[in-house]
């Protein structure tokens, strides 16, 4: 058998949430653009909404509820939602 080493950090591919019944459900980032093109720091700042029914992520504003995790159902953000959000970030960024 052979063993090999990374060469670099893997990226994180999913984001996790810890339910109250001690079950954890995952997705992939790729199901919410937001979450995939945000930074770790802005991926870890997140807060619960509705009681604890979905998370919020203030830096991205993004929101996903727990039984859309459930459910398996991805982001149905259309694209050119999307495309503004993007053009956001990038006039943000310019300013800071």
């Amino acid at each position: 058998m052979t063993s090999s080493t990374l060469e670099k950090t893997p990226a994180i591919a999913a984001v996790t949430i810890a339910l109250q019944d001690g079950r954890t459900i995952s997705a992939p980032l790729s199901w919410s653009p937001r979450l995939r093109e945000g930074t770790p720091r802005e991926r870890n700042n997140r807060q619960l909404i509705g009681a604890g029914f979905g998370v919020h992520w203030p830096d991205l504003d993004e929101d996903i509820s727990v039984e859309n995790l459930l459910l398996g159902q991805r982001s149905t953000e259309s694209t050119r939602s999307l495309e503004n959000w993007r053009a956001s970030r990038r006039d943000t960024n310019k300013t800071t």
